[in-house]
């Protein structure tokens, strides 16, 4: 039987390469930048009141290390590496995030009555004053490009096939010599 379009679209390897180059780039670009302004991070991360102030010692190691986390991901899938795990983290981490944002951007439209499209704030993503109708789309597209890469099943382009200890099926198929 022969395989479905998606399944030899996927076989390609190049939906996997993208999204991992896409997210990869994005995610140490934005890590990078909370990593280097820790305190200005810090700050931002108060503002959603998700933690309470009196929990700063929680409110420190997020601000220090979620940054490290996102970049740490971020080059395993440029690297093709724990694409899986990485993948996932991201989607947990970009789960919570696009809802936190979205929650923040209801709130400011209900006490102000600002227009939706016309919300903006620093939502710490590490590139300033975002626009709602601009955000919430392009973290919903990162998202579906970290599910991509959660379900892909191509390995190619990637230097986990190095260590996967797979022979390929020319290298099974040839007789050891005696």
């Amino acid at each position: 039987m022969r395989p479905s379009l998606i399944r030899r679209i996927d076989d390609t390897g190049i939906p996997l390469l993208v999204a991992r180059l896409v997210l990869g780039l994005m995610f140490i670009s934005m890590g990078w930048s909370k990593a280097t302004e820790p305190v200005a991070f810090l700050k931002l991360i108060h503002e959603y009141e998700l933690v309470p102030a009196s929990q700063y010692v929680l409110l420190n190691n997020i601000a220090v290390t979620l940054p490290w986390i996102e970049m740490f991901c971020g080059v395993l899938l440029l690297a093709g590496v724990l694409i899986r795990g990485a993948s996932l983290t991201i989607l947990v981490m970009l789960t919570g995030f696009t809802i936190a944002i979205a929650m923040r951007a209801v709130g400011i439209h209900n006490a102000e009555g600002t227009p939706f499209c016309d919300i903006h704030f620093d939502c710490g993503c590490g590139g300033g004053d975002v626009y709602m109708c601009r955000k919430l789309p392009e973290n919903v597209g990162l998202w579906l490009l970290s599910l991509v890469t959660l379900i892909s099943r191509s390995r190619r382009f990637c230097l986990s096939k190095l260590f996967s200890g797979k022979r390929s099926a020319t290298a099974e198929a040839e007789p050891e010599p005696v």
